[in-house]
């Protein structure tokens, strides 16, 4: 089999992935956009969780133009990507109980505000609890993970629970059970991760719909620009300054 062949198997699995995502979810995706414009219409800030590679679709919506500049990545030291070494710490860390109440204990996340937790699995004590601690403070949760591992994994949260037992709202991202797309003779194991397009989709589609609520309502959606264009760092200066109190990597 040809690597061309190839590739083109896995542009073919990642496009039909969001065209399900695209019709199965427009509801939900459109729920979140509402979620997150309510927040930023009452003075609410708004973060977004994710662990290992599921991290990489939160830090895609944090501090980037055209994305929404109230959105913070409330980022939990060990799990954000290959960070630590060895990086295999990084998922022992997500089996942690307790981790999540002192990392939202110590944030600046407020009743009223809104926590995106990306977990593809969703099967983790850190998403879990998260989520869980997250709503008993009083945050709207909104969740993105893949439903069919509720069917076929078992939970390692002492509940028993998974991620999308404790949201508002649950972004199902569809991605099968071991984020593998493709299989060929004379590989042995399956290959071709698509759940990092599909996640950063979604994500991107809630922000999409959240801006043109915002706008709808008369609300001027606080969003950055990019720095290299002309005008850019002005624009992104006087949107900081605005909404500073709102807005945690500005630092």
């Amino acid at each position: 089999m040809s690597e061309s062949k190839l590739a083109g198997q896995f542009f073919d699995a990642a496009i039909g992935l969001l065209h399900r995502v695209r019709d199965e979810e427009a509801g939900n995706i459109a729920a979140a956009g509402a979620a997150v414009a309510d927040t930023v219409a009452a003075g609410g800030r708004l973060f977004a969780f994710g662990a290992g590679h599921s991290s990489l679709a939160a830090q895609d919506v944090v501090y980037r133009a055209g994305g929404l500049a109230l959105m913070n990545l409330l980022a939990v030291p060990g799990t954000v990507g290959v960070d630590v070494m060895p990086a295999t710490l990084g998922s022992a860390l997500e089996r942690v109980d307790g981790l999540a109440a002192a990392v939202l204990d110590s944030s600046p996340a407020k009743p009223g505000d809104v926590l995106v937790i990306i977990s593809l699995s969703g099967r983790n004590a850190l998403p879990v609890e998260m989520a869980m601690n997250a709503r008993a403070l009083g945050l709207k949760v909104i969740g993105v993970t893949s439903v069919a591992y509720t069917r076929a994994t078992k939970s390692r949260h002492v509940s028993g629970t998974y991620l999308k037992d404790h949201c508002d709202i649950v972004l199902d991202s569809k991605i099968a059970v071991g984020d593998a797309e493709l299989t060929a003779e004379g590989i042995e194991a399956p290959f071709a991760p698509a759940s990092t397009v599909v996640t950063s989709a979604l994500m991107q589609a809630v922000m999409a719909c959240a801006a043109g609520d915002l706008a709808e309502r008369g609300i001027e959606p606080p969003l950055l620009r990019s720095g290299n264009v002309d005008g850019g760092h002005e624009w992104n200066g006087r949107v900081m300054t605005e909404y500073r109190d709102r807005i945690f990597y500005r630092h």
